[in-house]
């Protein structure tokens, strides 16, 4: 596609996300909505009425269309892979919500559809457009921590009521509980920093939600091959929203906290090493401004498909990501190591 193209805009699914890419689509000029589907009608008839779009009963009525360029997908996890799919084929870009499908293996024919077809296919993990982790990067990437030592995430909320009925605590709609959820944004980052990681130690708990056998709690070590170790608990129990994130160097550190809204405004600490036995340089920066890591995401997917580039988490190292959430649920499966606490007794 030429630059300077405006590309029509075909969103699948139009609950809280799809509303929200609806959003950040009307503040780009080079994109305009086309068209709206979702499973309940009226709920698309409504939308395209408010948005000045047509809407369809089907998704693929919609995908199919010849002003459609880029489709957006944006429905529950289970209908991602299967729907995403169908607008590569018709020769659509796609940006696919996480996680991107229930398993690897699900979401590899996207893979190989995208590459065969030269089409961009992103998956939205936005986390990387929140400006304090944008920021962090940066900085990472400029040496500010020196060699990784380790990286910690600590992720969670508290659900709310009724929680246990919704659609992501069902094992045949989700594929996983709270690693696939929210989990899959902290394994992200902790590549997009990290790079691949080659060893999983793991344990999952469903702690409080009747959700057997998905997890509301996960915790997991992570290894890279330069020893660099990735440590994440991921919590549908936590007492209040949460998100820590923290990269720690030879050289220095770097603390993300927050995400605006519940999550409490966003921050970045950079604290660099002095001299040995005092304490760190600390700067700080703070970003109180609403939340936009959708749109800047948007805007850059847009550059991606003008330039000919690969996007941030493309369906390759999405599909990547997920086959580290499979590696810590196997590792959750393996027999834990028994402790013989009588052993701990002192001998008479």
């Amino acid at each position: 596609m030429n630059a300077g193209k405006q590309y029509g805009v075909a969103v699948v699914g139009l609950g809280r996300f799809g509303s929200k890419r609806i959003q950040a689509i009307m503040h780009d000029s080079r994109a305009r909505l086309r068209v709206v589907t979702d499973v309940e009608t009226e709920r698309a008839r409504d939308v395209s009425a408010e948005m000045g779009c047509a809407y369809t009963m089907t998704w693929q009525q919609a995908v199919t269309r010849d002003d459609v360029a880029i489709v957006i997908v944006s429905t529950s996890t289970q209908f991602l892979s299967s729907i995403a799919l169908g607008a590569l084929l018709a020769g659509k870009h796609v940006l696919c919500e996480k996680p991107f499908g229930r398993t690897a293996d699900e979401v590899l024919p996207l893979v190989m559809a995208a590459k065969d077809n030269k089409l961009s296919l992103k998956v939205g993990y936005n986390h990387r457009y929140h400006p304090a982790l944008k920021r962090a990067h940066e900085l990472f990437r400029g040496g500010a921590v020196g060699r990784t030592h380790y990286l910690h995430c600590m992720y969670g909320h508290g659900g709310r009521l009724g929680y246990e009925h919704e659609w992501r605590t069902k094992p045949e709609c989700a594929g996983g509980g709270q690693l696939l959820d929210q989990g899959v944004h902290a394994l992200d980052l902790f590549r997009w920093f990290g790079g691949e990681f080659c060893e999983v130690k793991a344990i999952s708990a469903t702690s409080f939600w009747p959700i057997v056998p998905l997890e509301d709690n996960v915790f997991a070590l992570l290894r890279n091959q330069d020893g660099c170790v990735a440590q994440l608990h991921a919590s549908w129990t936590s007492w209040k929203n949460t998100f820590q994130f923290l990269v720690s160097g030879e050289e220095g550190y770097l603390s993300i906290s927050g995400l605006g809204g519940h999550y409490g405004t966003e921050k970045l600490i950079h604290g660099v090493r002095g001299v040995p036995g005092s304490a760190p340089q600390e700067h700080t920066f703070e970003y109180p401004a609403p939340d936009r890591s959708l749109q800047d995401e948007w805007e850059d997917f847009l550059d991606c498909i003008e330039q000919e580039r690969e996007p941030q988490s493309s369906g390759e190292d999405s599909w990547k990501t997920l086959k580290l959430a499979e590696a810590i649920y196997a590792s959750g499966r393996e027999a834990s190591q028994a402790v013989d606490t009588q052993s701990f007794a002192i001998p008479a």
